[in-house]
């Protein structure tokens, strides 16, 4: 006979009041994990500050990780010879991909786009998070913004483990939907007509030497032709065969991101059903390639502009265009203009070889706030500039700035720092051309 022992339980119920809150105290709160996020909150735990990093989904890395991304872009200038153009955590977070066998440079649009393998990233982001002391909720849901004037105090989450009272001296908005600057109650905008989002996913079971060797254009032309016949949305896109592993990532879908309760979980439904005829297709369009392909993986719904703040500069597109380098400028980028406003395409403009364009400090800043910065998607622009400084790179790197600009302030004003002095911290990102 085992002596095994049954566990002993209690008889537990809430308290009427919802119990009392958890408090959590840092200097910098970031609100979103995504590449921004924790480009942020690295950069501020390197900093000596105590930090915080919050989020609604229970994984680190956001879209990069969740939504299966596989491409970084917006890494590399143009050119024959492109140079790095974004550093800070990106110097560990490749060396850590190359050692995994996770990482993959293919030349594309004048420029490097690295391939990555998801899995590989978020262990890394895992662990720099764990190593630098950070302190992390996730699953966590904002109800409410102390706010006093220009200036934020703390945040009210709701987790499935209980309320979370989280205080602290500077903010990072780094949503992707503006979440803590909507919810502040600072302006904030949103597009007329909905920018398209996508639900790529990973195929398996293809022929990988036969799927290197098709001209992306003849599959795009195909698409044009025969996408009707499978009822695609989508009339563009493309298959990258990460080399050696027999999976691709496939980006052909686009699908509406509305901002309400329900809309997300129609959305993703669209989008993998939207996924099932890309498989159609290209099993009947192309049986020698992906006769007996298969989903892997569908990725979480991606989205790429839904709402974003009302800064103290809007980013315009004729600013891109020229390269204009305004004085407050914190990021460099060369990614063309990507707007994905229509169903059926993506309207693309590249740019020469010598092209850099730049998003200045007052685009991170919402009006009238004093200790909130934003990073990434949602900080201030026209749509079409905003579509070609969105991606990774760029990303990363406005992650860095707001971490900065933060501790710059300290107790003070956002508004009221030294650019110079914010410019000087970030000058890796602004002026070095090291190649890779």
């Amino acid at each position: 006979m085992s002596d095994y022992r049954i566990p002993a339980t209690r008889i537990v119920r809430r308290p009427e009041n919802g119990g009392t809150p958890r408090r959590v105290e840092a200097d910098i709160v970031v609100l979103g994990a995504g590449i921004s996020g924790v480009s942020a909150a690295l950069e501020a735990a390197k900093l000596g500050r105590k930090v915080a990093l919050v989020d609604a989904g229970m994984q680190l890395g956001g879209q990069s990780t969740g939504s299966l991304l596989g491409t970084f872009c917006g890494f590399y200038s143009n050119g024959p010879q492109p140079y790095r153009v974004v550093y800070g955590i990106v110097d560990d977070m490749f060396a850590h991909l190359k050692r995994e066998g996770a990482f993959h440079v293919r030349r594309g649009r004048n420029t490097f786009i690295p391939l990555y393998q998801e899995q590989a990233l978020v262990r890394w982001i895992e662990q720099a998070v764990t190593a630098a002391g950070i302190k992390v909720v996730l699953g966590a849901n904002l109800l409410d913004v102390q706010r006093d004037g220009g200036r934020i105090g703390g945040l009210a989450l709701a987790t499935r483990f209980g309320l979370v009272d989280l205080r602290g001296t500077g903010f990072i908005d780094a949503s992707g939907d503006a979440a803590l600057t909507y919810a502040a109650g600072f302006a904030c905008r949103e597009p007329e007509a909905p920018i398209m989002g996508t639900l790529m996913f990973i195929l398996e079971g293809f022929d990988e030497d036969a799927a290197q060797k098709l001209d992306r254009w003849a599959v795009q032309k195909r698409l044009g032709e025969a996408g009707g016949r499978y009822g695609l949305v989508r009339r563009d896109g493309f298959v990258f065969a990460f080399p050696g592993k027999g999976q691709a990532t496939v980006n052909m879908t686009h699908v509406e991101t509305p901002l309400d309760p329900l809309g997300y979980a129609r959305a993703q439904a669209e989008g993998r059903a939207q996924a099932d005829r890309v498989v159609a297709f290209l099993r009947g369009e192309y049986p020698e390639v992906f006769g007996l392909a298969r989903v892997r993986q569908y990725g979480l719904l991606g989205i790429r502009q839904t709402r974003w703040i009302v800064g103290r500069h809007s980013l315009g597109i004729d600013e891109v265009r020229q390269g204009i380098r305004p004085d407050d400028a914190v990021v460099r980028c060369a990614w063309p203009v990507e707007l994905h406003d229509r169903a059926e395409d993506v309207h693309w403009e590249e740019f020469g070889d010598d092209h850099m364009h730049y998003v200045p400090f007052g685009s991170m800043v919402p009006e009238q706030a004093d200790n909130l910065v934003a990073a990434g998607r949602c900080i201030d622009g026209d749509p079409a500039a905003l579509s070609s400084v969105r991606v990774m790179g760029p990303c990363i790197a406005m992650g860095a700035a707001a971490a900065q600009a933060l501790d710059l302030a300290g107790a003070g004003s956002v508004r009221q720092i030294d650019i110079r002095a914010l410019q000087k911290r970030l000058a890796d990102n602004l002026e070095r051309c090291d190649r890779d």
